[in-house]
């Protein structure tokens, strides 16, 4: 029988580490900054403008290769390929639910950014001229919010196989989120603003992701005891 109020107790339930809890509350604050920058997007460009041209003193051949290529670890068409490949990995390992949440969680968070893209229709800003030309709109970013979505799930479930590489590995995905968000700066195709509402829309996705997997765990727990 459909009981939500159980579910929900059941989902309270599994929240047991203070990481989660953590991650909860910094999904709160995200989806208020995420809000809060969306209102105030006209306000905030000429900060954006100011950080942009300072970035841009930073400019050197050597750096733009390398800022070229760390972008592309963070592009959605290249990430959702590997995506699939990593569900097939599993599901070749008999990994069905990882596997499906997987694809669903990294699919959705592209699929999300499209749609707000189109919502907020920002434009590109155009300050100097770019070594790299990039269509479609910039709100919220989708390197930011896609790459964030990618190697946040990426990392926990290596963590979950080799718990004793934990540092490394949440150092290593941190800074390559990071580099990732700062090259799109860099390269002058996003405003500030779009990064970091990129990554408190990706941190929200994961959230809610998390979230709906308990439920369906719950569900499933309340339909084997009914």
């Amino acid at each position: 029988m459909f009981k939500p109020w159980q579910w929900l107790t059941q989902l309270g339930q599994s929240i047991r580490s203070p990481w989660q809890y953590l991650g909860i509350v910094a999904s709160g604050l995200a989806l208020g900054l995420f809000v809060a920058i969306a209102i105030l997007l006209p306000q905030i460009e000429h900060l954006d403008t100011q950080i942009l041209l300072a970035i841009h003193h930073l400019h050197t051949p050597t750096l733009d290769r390398w800022m070229v290529l760390v972008t592309y670890l963070g592009e959605p068409l290249i990430l959702f390929p590997f995506t699939l490949g990593i569900g097939g990995l599993l599901l070749w390992q008999k990994r069905r639910q990882e596997a499906l949440a997987f694809v669903i969680t990294i699919g959705g968070a592209l699929g999300l950014n499209i749609w707000l893209k189109e919502l907020f229709a920002r434009h590109r800003p155009a300050l100097w001229d770019q070594i790299l030309q990039v269509p479609f709109y910039s709100f919220p970013s989708g390197h930011a919010m896609v790459s964030l979505v990618f190697y946040a799930v990426l990392v926990y479930g290596l963590i979950r196989q080799l718990r004793s590489f934990q540092p490394l590995m949440l150092t290593l995905g941190t800074g390559l989120i990071a580099a990732i968000g700062f090259s799109r700066l860099y390269i002058g195709v996003h405003w500030p603003t779009d990064i970091v509402a990129g990554y408190a829309a990706g941190l929200v996705w994961l959230a809610l992701c998390f979230i709906g997997q308990s439920l369906l765990l719950a569900w499933r727990r309340q339909a084997v005891t009914d």
